[in-house]
């Protein structure tokens, strides 16, 4: 097999488990491609991506283009000569950097594409309910999450996994495949399979948009198994959201945890319902969502019981 040169280009902490399988593999990663330190937090101070963090406790050079077209950056990346390009979790490429080594550009996605294009994969399988979701390595294309499939490996979803557990197998069995699918290169051994061949075949093709504000609020109408799916879809990050309402007086609260409570009841949509000890459940359009950890605006996040201390009037409030 070829010993590859790569350069990896990735920004979060799921890229990063990748960019480790890779370094403990055959090949040799010339370099990393990362965004720039951005400034967060209280002070505002420069922050440095999941990937950068990793790279340089490992030595390797750290490219931070501010334009992937800058000419500058562009010379910078062909003086690396790199046989292969690998992608996690990173900007859209132009096909000026895309199209520049020999063995191409592959990208690792969360989802078993053409399901799930787009920035959120994880997310979404969850909150739609799916069973499963996995990782797919594909060349990279001028549409983005559309490229030729090199490899897919499917990740059972468990009925109360949440996207970070999701996140977490799939960055596990994602790392895997990188290397596998780099090898597979290496040998001179790849096949694909055109995503448009699977949409023929009734593989439908679904976006997963990236996730705003709106788009968490809980929306109580809705039954148990929806409602319980957005929960887990968006835990623990960026976090499902609703209002208490009391006396025309509105606070915030993020939910975690929940559980479904199928039932028969007269109880208005919203109905906040608890023994002020142990539980705090809402009413929904065929049951009961139970909060079991959550966190109000301004607070700590926290298991429903440790709320319910500082907190026992919470039947006299609504949801919405």
């Amino acid at each position: 097999m070829k010993r590859l040169r790569i350069i990896f280009m990735g920004t979060p902490e799921f890229a990063v488990a990748s960019l480790d399988a890779l370094l403990h593999s055959e090949h040799e990663v010339v370099a990393v491609v990362t965004v720039p330190d951005k400034p967060a937090g209280r002070g505002q101070k420069l922050q440095q991506s999941a990937v950068k963090q990793f790279a340089v406790g490992k030595g390797l050079p750290v490219l931070q283009p501010e334009k992937l077209r800058n000419e500058d950056f562009l010379k910078e990346l062909e003086g690396y000569a790199a046989d292969l390009f690998v992608v996690v979790a990173f900007r859209m490429l132009p096909e000026v950097v895309w199209q520049m080594p020999s063995m191409g550009t592959f990208n690792l996605h969360g989802s078993l594409l053409p399901r799930y294009r787009g920035a959120a994969p994880i997310n979404w399988a969850i909150i739609n309910g799916d069973s499963k979701s996995g990782v797919t390595t594909f060349f990279l294309k001028h549409e983005i999450d559309t490229g030729n499939i090199i490899f897919q490996e499917e990740v059972v979803i468990a009925p109360d996994d949440n996207a970070g557990i999701l996140h977490d197998n799939l960055m596990e069995v994602g790392a895997r495949l990188v290397v596998k699918t780099a090898n597979t290169i290496a040998d001179g051994n790849v096949t694909f399979m055109s995503q448009d061949e699977l949409i023929q075949r009734g593989y439908e093709p679904i976006h997963a948009p990236k996730i705003f504000k709106d788009d968490c609020c809980i929306d109580w109408s809705k039954g148990i198994d929806a409602i319980h799916n957005h929960i887990r879809g968006l835990s623990p990050y960026p976090a499902a959201w609703f209002e208490m309402v009391k006396d025309g007086q509105a606070v915030s609260m993020k939910v975690y945890r929940s559980q479904k409570e199928e039932a028969s009841h007269a109880d208005p949509v919203g109905t906040m319902v608890s023994d002020g000890k142990t539980f705090v459940k809402v009413a929904c359009a065929n049951g009961y969502i139970s909060i079991l950890e959550l966190q109000l605006a301004g607070k700590k996040r926290m298991a429903v019981k440790d709320f319910l201390l500082g907190f026992k009037d919470i039947s006299s409030y609504a949801a919405r």
